[in-house]
């Protein structure tokens, strides 16, 4: 893992489905669809988020749980129902001021490629397609839903310097 790239990261880019979840999509017989957040990940994103590093979800799926679970971490910047998630990254710089390389992305399957290979650091979760595992910077020990994105939010705090600070607040 390259700390180097880490250091730059200033917006941080979640997919939903399989990151922030565990993939699972559960319908009841009204056709409500139910998402299961780890709460330890929204943990993450906040302390990531009060030091400064932005948070964002891009995601080819529609979901007003997502939309519920990002108004409870106060993440704003959401691109949902993008299928060509590469299309997103100008306008993502444009709205946030950030070139690519100042930009990390989480994704576990084919379709994130194209955008992980576009940004500063790339970041697989640990049971993402072997495609994808094969083509990032990072792969997290952690599965999707279960702690993934609260081993990224770490490790960016940890190379940015943020890390010995937060600790100390609970400790």
């Amino acid at each position: 893992m390259d700390i180097t790239k880490l250091k730059r990261i200033k917006l941080l880019l979640l997919d939903v489905d399989g990151v922030l979840t565990d993939g699972c999509i559960i319908y009841d017989d009204k056709s409500v669809e139910t998402k299961v957040f780890n709460v330890k990940d929204g943990l993450g994103v906040r302390l990531l988020m009060q030091a400064g590093v932005k948070v964002g979800i891009v995601t080819s799926r529609v979901s007003k749980a997502l939309y519920h679970r990002c108004n409870n971490l106060g993440i704003s910047l959401i691109f949902d129902g993008v299928h060509e998630k590469i299309s997103v990254l100008e306008l993502i710089s444009e709205q946030t001021d950030l070139l690519a390389e100042e930009i990390a992305f989480v994704g576990d399957d084919l379709p994130d490629l194209p955008l992980m290979r576009k940004v500063g650091f790339s970041i697989a979760v640990a049971d993402a397609h072997k495609t994808v595992i094969e083509n990032v910077d990072m792969v997290t020990s952690a599965k999707g839903g279960a702690g993934a994105v609260r081993e990224v939010c770490e490790a960016i705090l940890k190379a940015q310097g943020f890390w010995n600070n937060i600790l100390e607040r609970f400790l």
